[in-house]
């Protein structure tokens, strides 16, 4: 269609929405559909925050507020990164969104120039290359290994980076490998970053309390405080807080970038909803204790589709660190024929066939610019994920 704004041709509809929306009309038609796609936690939002938009509601607070966020919630995000990060910033540092994403989205969209390099380790969330196009930016995938437990090495970012960089854009725990890095993971890179003072670092720390076996969380500012003026740290109450659907989102940063993102939210969404606002402030205050307890069915879960997983024939499933996902290789299934008689050419072949032949619905891993893999969200029941498990195990084992 003519009239459309050409950069709409620089990007694809979010994978993991598509995937989604799919499985729900399969299983809307009859189909017995297990959709481990959403990247959503299956636990309700706690009662506690829940309460606290009913007394928001009763209150009133209904208006228009602030464009990037009431007072009261930039003070509980202050708190939130003293309190977890040991990070100081200034009511004037924070800026609030509708979602995570839109706060990736305004940052990249205020800042990008034609031509600029945003480097992002890859597997990698299905957003960001698709926002940084839409931004007249160019994507930079840095690929990271199993072997090493798709951690970026610092090598490997030092060598993309190029005077057109303007960004290293990372994410730790990963969506989709649920790899997450300790201090000293991230000390060899922040210290190859140190070196390059025009290249500014935006870290997604959306998975911070989704982290497991002992390790402890770090993000890169942390880490490194030299990096303080030119790293915007993004964070999120969907993930930890079972808040999907409620979509806040947040970030600390350098005064100028928060002003951009401000004037650019005022002529788009203008402020995230006045209620969600006011149950982010009990979120952030209130008690952290359901965090650690979500946590060890996580846990458990992992552990069950890792170990179901690597019984499969042709898949190799690492065990990640943290979020709610795992990254497992189907190469040994590549250049097979399923029992109908697909043919496995790409991981997009053979999630398709796993969906249409045994009604298990994953992501491919080319839609998180890694391949042959696929990703699988074990955010849902022990028993969903056994019966999963066992369907994939059973196409695996048909595959000729």
């Amino acid at each position: 269609m003519g009239f459309l704004a050409d950069s709409l041709a620089r990007i694809q509809p979010s994978a993991t929405i598509a995937v989604s929306t799919k499985a729900r009309e399969l299983k809307a038609a009859g189909r017995d559909i297990i959709s481990l796609s959403a990247g959503e936690p299956d636990f309700d939002t706690p009662d506690n925050i829940k309460e606290a938009a009913w007394e928001a509601l009763k209150a009133g607070k209904t208006k228009y507020t602030d464009v990037d966020g009431i007072p009261e919630l930039k003070a509980a995000i202050i708190a939130k990164f003293k309190r977890d990060n040991n990070l100081d910033y200034k009511p004037e540092q924070i800026s609030v969104g509708t979602g995570g994403k839109q706060v990736l989205y305004n940052a990249l969209m205020a800042t990008l120039n034609p031509g600029d390099e945003v480097i992002i380790p890859s597997p990698c969330w299905v957003s960001y290359a698709d926002i940084v196009m839409l931004g007249g930016g160019k994507p930079v995938f840095v690929e990271t290994k199993m072997e090493d437990g798709f951690r970026l090495k610092p090598e490997a970012l030092a060598a993309a980076i190029t005077p057109k960089t303007k960004w290293f854009l990372f994410n730790s725990p990963s969506n989709p490998s649920g790899a997450a890095y300790s201090h000293d993971d991230l000390k060899v890179l922040t210290d190859v970053l140190l070196k390059h003072p025009n290249v500014w670092v935006l870290t997604d720390d959306i998975y911070e309390h989704l982290i497991y076996d002992g390790l402890k969380f770090c993000t890169p500012a942390e880490v490194e405080h030299r990096l303080y003026d030119r790293t915007l740290t993004l964070n999120g109450l969907s993930k930890a807080y079972c808040m999907t659907g409620w979509r806040l989102g947040y970030a600390g940063g350098p005064p100028e970038l928060i002003k951009a993102m401000r004037k650019l939210q005022s002529q788009s969404t203008s402020n995230p909803c006045s209620i969600t606002q006011w149950a982010a402030v009990e979120a952030l205050n209130g008690s952290q204790d359901f965090i650690a307890a979500n946590n060890a069915q996580f846990v458990k879960r992992r552990d069950l589709v890792v170990s179901m997983l690597n019984e499969a024939e042709g898949i190799s499933c690492p065990k990640p660190e943290g979020a709610f996902y795992v990254y497992p290789s189907c190469a040994g299934a590549i250049g097979k024929t399923s029992s109908s008689g697909i043919k496995i050419e790409t991981d997009g072949d053979f999630v398709q066939a796993l969906l249409s032949e045994e009604g298990v619905a994953c992501v491919h891993g080319e839609a998180f610019a890694s391949s042959p893999a696929f990703r699988i969200s074990y955010a849902t029941s022990e028993v969903l994920l056994e019966e999963a498990c066992k369907r994939i195990q059973k196409f695996c084992a048909g595959l000729k």
